[in-house]
């Protein structure tokens, strides 16, 4: 239904050998476990699923690595909360349009700290950024 909240729990940042010659950088994110949540909103109690993830970005060959974890709450009916639980109970598998909206918050919020994060212990930015090109000069 709607993303609510975002958490950040943890960042580990680390450089392990300076950059050189090619890298190979692998974003990934990982849902750790799905709970219920009981939201208060107001004066209203409604049903909700905490989604713990992990982000990574992983710059090889054994460069450095950026690992963020945290929460996203998500608003959902009941009838929604339960079929997903039952799901991620069975086989940790859930639907793929309420993953969608989570992986996107996820990786929305957490490019941008990664990209911040790598800036400040000079590893390169993990998601490619738009530079400025020298264009001939338009014929008259």
């Amino acid at each position: 239904m709607a993303i609510v909240g975002f958490t950040i729990n943890k960042m580990l940042t680390e450089r392990q050998n300076a950059v050189k010659g090619k890298i190979s950088i692998k974003n990934n994110v990982s849902i750790k476990n799905v709970e219920k949540a009981d939201l208060s909103l107001g004066k209203a109690r409604q049903d909700g699923l905490k989604f713990s993830f992990e982000f990574s970005c992983i710059y090889e060959p054994n460069i450095g690595q950026i690992i963020i974890e945290g929460d996203v709450l998500d608003l959902q009916d009941k009838k929604d909360v339960d079929e997903a639980l039952t799901s991620w109970k069975k086989d940790k598998k859930l639907d793929p349009t309420l993953m969608r909206n989570v992986l996107n918050t996820v990786f929305g919020r957490c490019n941008v700290q990664a990209l911040i994060l790598s800036r400040d212990i000079n590893l390169p930015p993990p998601i490619p950024i738009p530079s400025a090109v020298r264009s001939a000069a338009p014929k008259q």
